[in-house]
């Protein structure tokens, strides 16, 4: 009988194992399998990419040019998420740092200014979703949704009457080094973006796993009142996290601008989307406590892959339909983990 007991312990003890591990690393075989079927696919509908194999190598550079956006903005909105906030404005933070981005340079400011004044810029309008919520004390959806349609507003005002997007202005053009940094600018054979979203997402990975930080938004999301009980204070720590998320729409917006070569004031339609699915994706609990910047980079990675399939295996009629349905699996099994790990 005992030997029995210790048998159904150890059968339980590993079953409990492989769960975790199942858990903590399947977004890599999900990537790793969506590598695999797209390397079969024929892209030549798409001219961004070449005739031939997914995996050549100009196909992977501009899979990882046109993802930086998403890459650059999955760790902050991780970190939000975890926090037990969201952010629906990210989409219209990033237009109007792509306007603004657009608007200094063409009126000749220097590529490093006008990096740094959108990123100041993109931090001071998640301020204003830090002030809506924590100090107006505003539920953090209907703060996010009013700022999505006055960012996007402010966008839209930004660009002359009659134009679409910010290409030139009278005589203005767009200077040299425009393209440099979202498109044409390389390092060791990949693309400038790239390598600033790789560096963003290390720096984020340190601050939730080494860091004040990210115990901190743990522990908010987690139970706030047992964290403001212990001596945290949670408003400070949502305010720095929506300025923290404003800057990195603001880094996006700066790698699509540069990759559009204008200023477009609906460049950040959807990305909203992007940023739940891609942090559901990546095992966020959308009631927070629990999620992992780096798990949020690998599924960025994935539903941009996944994107690119689209626009050659699906027709585009259907391409919304699946990215909603893979939203809903996403939130579905991001729910059943979750209610699982509360029974257990």
């Amino acid at each position: 009988m005992t030997d029995l007991s210790n048998h159904t312990r150890s059968s339980r003890h590993l079953g409990a194992r492989v769960s975790d591990f199942l858990r903590n690393y399947y977004i890599y075989f999900v990537l790793v399998a969506v590598v695999a079927v797209l390397s079969v696919a024929n892209l030549d509908q798409f001219a961004l990419f070449e005739r031939g194999n997914f995996l050549n190598k100009r196909n992977i550079i501009n899979i990882l040019r046109v993802s930086a956006p998403l890459l650059m903005l999955a760790g902050a909105f991780t970190l939000l998420m975890v926090s037990g906030y969201i952010d629906l404005s990210v989409g219209s933070t990033m237009s109007l740092s792509a306007v603004i981005y657009a608007l200094l340079a063409i009126n000749g400011v220097p590529f490093l200014a006008c990096f740094v004044l959108t990123v100041i810029a993109g931090m001071g309008l998640g301020a204003v979703n830090g002030f809506l919520v924590v100090r107006l004390k505003i539920t953090p959806v209907i703060a996010t949704l009013i700022t999505l349609s006055l960012f996007k507003g402010i966008a839209l005002l930004l660009v002359q009457d009659g134009v679409s997007a910010i290409k030139s202005i009278g005589e203005l053009r767009m200077p040299g080094w425009f393209n440099d940094y979202g498109r044409d600018a390389v390092l060791l054979g990949l693309p400038m973006a790239f390598w600033v979203a790789v560096g963003v997402t290390l720096a984020l990975i340190f601050a939730q796993n080494r860091t004040l930080l990210g115990k901190y938004a743990a522990a908010t999301g987690g139970n706030p009142v047992a964290a403001r009980l212990s001596g945290i204070n949670t408003n400070r720590v949502v305010f720095g996290l929506y300025m923290l998320v404003g800057a990195a729409a603001a880094l996006a917006g700066i790698a699509r601008s540069s990759f559009m070569s204008l200023g477009d004031p609906l460049s950040g339609d959807g990305m909203e989307l992007s940023a739940i699915l891609v942090v559901l994706i990546g095992g966020t609990a959308f009631s927070g406590g629990e999620g992992r910047v780096l798990r949020s980079f690998v599924g960025a990675l994935i539903i941009m892959a996944l994107t690119v399939g689209m626009l050659t295996l699906v027709p585009a009629y259907y391409q919304t339909l699946v990215i909603g349905a893979a939203l809903l699996a996403a939130a579905a099994s991001n729910h059943l983990i979750s209610r699982k790990e509360g029974m257990a």
